[in-house]
């Protein structure tokens, strides 16, 4: 990373926003309010586009959605106090998920630290700085206009370097107004670090009989998509995928026995019934949701684990590991380095339509129905940001995956509604992909009204709402611990999402059989590409349908 100097004085906020535009980002996204407003004018002036959020939190996710699809870092900004508290839940799924977040928030002015402030943001009124070090790599507030590049620099590598994830500065008032010698700032590149275990590697799996891989989330953040698929036909290894690693391969190839854990198949857990001597774990944790059902009879021999981070390695499953610690893809570059690459296609399965059962016991479509006929009628490069609840984890079983790196899911923190403000934000960042949410009514309940900043900013992602009318996920789990007894979980007055979103100036449909389904997203995905604009499509789904959520303890 290189930081040059400039002569002439220049404001903090200038200095920053040149910086971003710099960065190649486009986007910030905020609500606006006193202590925070010098950035977003300073953004303004060199052609960066503030997009005004229904909720800080919702500002946020879509920060992150947009550094995902960007490949860049986000930027979220929200205003001192309550503006700064709403951000902690985005920056805590960011963290989770391993996307690098610059959250930058106000305070009224560092001069007048210790007299009553309203949204007082340090020790005296609502400590920020200390809020967010429980959610962040790095918080800290810049209390000088000289202290600004070092604390942006600490930031950036925090960020960007070994696990990724989201920062950070609280800059009050009068510092971002403060005049200061502007510099520049390039993002850092990685450093990678390369396990000195890969030759051990190598001759366990040569050795190895009854191999298996497990895939994680892991896998997107390094975008290790090739190699992994390489790394599965050169030495003939199935794969399976937690929840949050849908998407890191495709489910059309002949190696792939689909997921495991929440949402999982058949062909998994009778693969690991029968024996594994060497478990590939790459770029998962293994948390409940990931070995829901993954009882001793599946222990494998021995495992090697991919990961970053040392912390819960050997912490799940108690048998000999090998850990491989650095980022996933640079690892696996070396150990596929004298391998050569082959076509790909000799190990694919012919795409088959996925049949459609009709069940006319019920007036609603199952959401098993319903995600086979979403996954029919979407071009095979569609990008799903599955949101937290009972629909998704339908899509981790039945969404078949035709390209890696179209499905994203967070197993780990779980916000309700995170996957609505990632999706604005990764159009934004990505506007020539199709992006398709994935939510439920619940999720839709907590963060809707963002469909209303995706409609003002031209960012047409199309939503698909899964609506029973309750917290499913939540609902079924009550009653299986309870005795069939659930509370709270029910909604008394449901939610109508297709008249929520026409409120909000939206096109809209309300879909209850597999056809009307079907011609409503090709409908939705007509007038995308028309007018730019986003489209909901809510599908009445069948109440009493039992997740594929049960299997967890």
């Amino acid at each position: 990373m290189e930081s040059v100097l400039i002569d002439t004085k220049e404001t903090s906020a200038s200095i920053l926003a040149r910086n971003f535009k710099r960065w190649g980002i486009s986007h910030v996204f905020g609500i606006p309010g006193k202590a925070i407003s010098p950035l977003i004018y300073a953004s303004d002036k060199h052609d960066i586009e503030f997009v005004l959020n229904k909720h800080e939190t919702g500002a946020g996710f879509a920060a992150a959605g947009y550094s995902l699809l960007k490949n860049k870092i986000g930027v979220a900004i929200g205003t001192s106090g309550p503006g700064g508290t709403n951000l902690l839940t985005a920056a805590g799924q960011a963290k989770a998920s391993n996307i690098p977040l610059l959250i930058i928030t106000g305070h009224p002015a560092m001069k007048d630290t210790g007299k009553p402030m309203g949204q007082d943001s340090t020790i005296f009124g609502t400590d920020l700085v200390e809020m967010f070090k429980h959610v962040t790599k790095f918080s800290v507030r810049v209390e000088r206009g000289n202290m600004l590049q070092i604390y942006l620099q600490h930031a950036l590598e925090k960020a960007l370097s070994g696990i990724k994830g989201p920062v950070h500065l609280s800059i009050p008032f009068d510092i971002l107004t403060e005049e200061i010698m502007p510099f520049e700032i390039d993002l850092p590149s990685s450093n990678e670090m390369i396990s000195p275990l890969l030759d051990d590697v190598v001759e366990r799996l040569n050795l190895a009989k009854r191999p298996l891989m497990f895939l994680g989330k892991g896998v997107h953040s390094s975008r290790a998509y090739k190699e992994v698929r390489l790394l599965a036909e050169n030495w003939n290894i199935p794969v399976i995928t937690t929840p949050g690693g849908k998407g890191t391969f495709i489910t059309n190839h002949m190696l792939s026995l689909g997921g495991f854990g929440l949402g999982g198949t058949i062909e998994a857990s009778d693969y690991l019934l029968r024996g594994v001597d060497l478990l590939l774990v790459i770029g998962t944790k293994l948390s409940d949701m990931s070995v829901a059902g993954f009882s001793r009879e599946m222990y494998p021999k021995r495992i090697i684990h991919f990961d970053y981070d040392q912390t819960f390695i050997s912490k799940t499953i108690n048998v000999p590991t090998t850990p491989v610690l650095g980022d996933i893809r640079s690892n696996l570059k070396v150990i596929l380095k004298k391998v050569s690459e082959t076509e790909s296609s000799e190990f694919l399965i012919p795409k088959q339509d996925n049949a459609i059962e009709m069940d006319i016991q019920y007036k609603r479509m199952s959401s098993e129905t319903t995600v086979k006929v979403i996954r029919n009628s979407l071009p095979d490069d569609t990008i799903i940001f599955g949101d937290d609840g009972s629909h998704t984890f339908y899509g981790i079983k039945y969404f078949d995956i035709y390209e890696p790196g179209t499905f994203f899911f967070d197993d780990i923190f779980g916000a309700m509604g995170h996957g609505i403000g990632y999706s604005i934000g990764a159009k934004l960042a990505a506007p020539d992909k199709n992006i398709v949410c994935l939510v439920g009514d619940g999720c839709m309940f907590m963060h809707g009204t963002e469909i209303s900043t995706a409609f003002n900013y031209n960012s047409p992602v199309l939503f698909i709402v899964l609506n029973n009318g309750m917290l499913d996920m939540v609902e079924k789990g009550m009653r299986k611990m309870n005795d069939g007894k659930s509370i709270g979980a029910v909604y008394e007055t449901p939610l109508n999402a297709a008249l929520f979103a026409e409120s909000m100036g939206l096109e809209a449909f309300q879909c209850f059989t597999a056809i009307e389904l079907e011609e409503a997203i090709h409908k939705g995905l007509d007038l995308i590409e028309k007018y730019k604009k986003p489209v909901v499509v809510e599908v009445l789904v069948n109440q009493d349908e039992i997740p594929p959520t049960m299997g967890r303890q």
